[in-house]
């Protein structure tokens, strides 16, 4: 059994960042991912007066206290990186200066003014161009109160952060749990946070830097999972993040027939540990847009193996899809079209008709999407040969993809 070992998680990194810039102290971040999103947020910090180091493989982020940040020379540019923009916006939306937020490439077409209506209902002012970026912010007192129906993280985030500016408690109530990881770094650094069932209640108030170690990320290393199960290899991932909220491919795969065993070794603030997966025989599934969010970023790669699965596989709940790096639902119905594969969509659902070998006709468009991208890197263990189009845009989030599948899958 060949072992194989995820970069550091995306998001983690990210929000640890964030919020290591606004406590109280020195923050070291053991382990975080070094990506075109990270660099841009580490861009954005620097120009706003944060200073960092590295100490080997670690980041030390001089943390300047909620009040300690500067005003920027310019725009901010979030590179590519809706996290990065949208969470960064909350951030700065309590702020006594003005900023504003831009980005490139993709993420010029990305819908922001569900953020930014958010941000607008505890007190900032902050606008868009059309729901799209730039934001605009100018400085607000934030009253907090409730906001409720959020269904993205990311939103939720930009929630949160804000929160830690707002004259009273900020509540938000989710639509569907969306992952966790800003409310987890939160209580780490002191925050006083509560959750009671949908609702989250934070109060605004100092953080205090503490250390953080970034797990694996599941995210990346789901296409490796389905390329064990595509190969029929078995696979054994360690170091790996295994957040309930980020699990919902895995609890998939295990629905789906997949031999696939999972071992906790560390819970706080962050679940980590091993995962274990076997050679299996597949079967089709159903799935409920309430498991969408535990499993958004790995829709493409179910769908890929739905389509070697007995039986007809139904993803509902997908409409949120379309505005990722690309409309992934499109590009994910190219990816299978493109493998041979009998899929449509039709009201939000993705539905595959599966036991189907890959054929290729031709080289993988993969829209410019790291998520796409790897998927096809995935199907490749069951179609030797592929070639994929724009490969480079896993640079995103996963720099090293290409040469960690050949080293476990030799493609």
């Amino acid at each position: 059994m060949k072992t194989y070992c995820p970069p550091p998680d995306k998001s983690i990194t990210i929000r640890a960042l964030l919020l290591a810039a606004v406590a109280e102290g020195s923050s070291r971040i053991d382990n975080p991912l070094d990506s075109c999103d990270t660099g841009a947020a580490l861009s954005c910090l620097e120009a706003l007066g944060v200073r960092h180091c590295r100490d080997g493989s670690a980041l030390i982020i001089e943390g300047r206290g909620l009040k300690g940040l500067r005003k920027p020379s310019g725009p901010l540019d979030a590179g590519e990186s809706a996290a990065l923009a949208r969470m960064l916006a909350g951030l700065l939306a309590g702020q006594a200066f003005p900023s504003v937020i831009t980005g490139r490439g993709t993420l010029l077409a990305r819908p922001m003014k569900p953020a930014a209506d958010a941000l607008k209902k505890i007190g900032a002012r902050i606008v868009t161009k059309s729901g799209r970026l730039p934001f605009t912010i100018k400085p607000a007192r934030l009253k907090g109160g409730k906001v409720s129906g959020v269904a993205s993280a990311q939103v939720k985030s930009a929630l949160l952060l804000a929160g830690l500016y707002a004259a009273k408690p900020v509540e938000i109530k989710e639509k569907l749990p969306t992952r966790d990881h800003t409310e987890r770094l939160l209580a780490l650094t002191g925050a006083r946070l509560s959750r009671r069932g949908k609702f989250i209640q934070l109060e605004d108030g100092p953080l205090t830097a503490r250390p953080v170690a970034v797990p694996g990320d599941i995210s990346s290393a789901a296409p490796f999972l389905a390329a064990a199960l595509l190969a029929g290899s078995p696979l054994k991932v360690t170091g790996c993040g295994l957040n309930p909220l980020r699990l919902g491919f895995v609890r998939a795969l295990g629905r789906m027939g997949a031999k696939i065993d999972l071992k906790p070794l560390r819970d706080f603030p962050e679940p980590c540990g091993e995962i274990g997966i076997s050679p299996s025989q597949l079967k089709a599934l159903k799935v409920k847009p309430a498991e969408i969010p535990a499993m958004i970023d790995e829709v493409p790669l179910l769908a890929l193996l739905a389509a070697r699965a007995r039986g007809v596989t139904v993803i509902a709940g997908i409409d949120g899809l379309k505005a990722k790096e690309s409309d992934r639902v499109v590009s994910t119905l190219a990816l299978l079209a493109s493998l041979g594969v009998k899929a449509s969509y039709k009201r939000g659902s993705l539905t595959v008709t599966g036991a189907k070998k890959f054929t290729a006709a031709g080289p993988i468009h993969a829209f410019n999407d790291h998520r796409i991208a790897m998927a096809a890197g995935a199907a490749s263990a069951a179609c030797p040969g592929l070639k994929i189009e724009d490969p480079a845009c896993v640079d995103k989030s996963y720099p090293g993809f290409w040469a960690d599948l050949k080293d476990i899958f030799g493609r």
